[in-house]
């Protein structure tokens, strides 16, 4: 899929032809540069590699240094290949900018959920608990209960819901509609919410 890196700015709102005020996300879409393009006779698979955001030499390996001198370009923090290029529409060294979308396109954006650490039942899966609590009662309103029967088969069976690590993973948001381009601050709007705190990193594909 043809797409760019970007950032996720915030959200906001905008007023439609109706009058509704419809919630958007203001994402950063570039400038992305192409750091290599992947043929089908040299790499086995046809693909262009961009990428984004500004990088210092000081945090940048040789190997990585050398990669990024090749294409002529400086160190860039994220980089992600996308398929969908033909090999003669770009070069290394080309930047892409918003203007790569259009407002009639519909994009999918793909982010990283907050990260929420070690989590409980409750706020992992959604476990209802007990209702009020009053003196004398337990303190286990929390707790996930019975993990299983005791005698068969003795063991938990795999796939239990129980607490642990919560958040931090890839979520896709489909089919988004572009509402407002600004070309000029590589900035769009989508309609709808974007998985990611502000500031991350998304992947925005046609």
């Amino acid at each position: 899929m043809q797409g760019l890196i970007g950032k996720k700015v915030g959200m906001t709102s905008v007023f439609d032809e109706d009058g509704k005020n419809i919630p958007c996300t203001v994402l950063q879409a570039g400038p992305c540069v192409v750091t290599q393009v992947k043929t089908r006779e040299k790499d086995g698979y046809s693909a262009v590699q961009l990428g984004f955001d500004e990088k210092k030499e000081k945090h940048t390996t040789k190997a990585e240094l050398g990669h990024f001198r090749k294409a002529g370009t400086t160190p860039r923090k994220k980089l992600v290949e996308f398929t969908g290029f033909d090999e003669g529409q770009v070069k290394e060294g080309e930047v892409l900018t918003a203007e790569f979308f259009t407002h009639t396109d519909w994009v999918d954006v793909r982010g990283w959920s907050k990260g929420k650490g070690f989590q409980g039942v409750v706020k992992r899966h959604g476990f209802g608990g007990v209702g009020d609590q009053t003196h004398g009662q337990h303190n286990r309103g929390r707790a996930p209960g019975s993990l299983g029967a005791s005698s068969f088969p003795s063991r938990v069976l795999p796939g239990m819901k129980m607490a642990g690590r919560t958040g931090g993973n890839k979520v896709i948001s489909y089919s988004m509609r572009v509402v407002k381009l600004m070309t000029d601050k590589n900035l769009i709007i989508v309609r709808g919410s974007v998985p990611g705190p502000k500031g991350g990193y998304v992947i925005i594909t046609k």
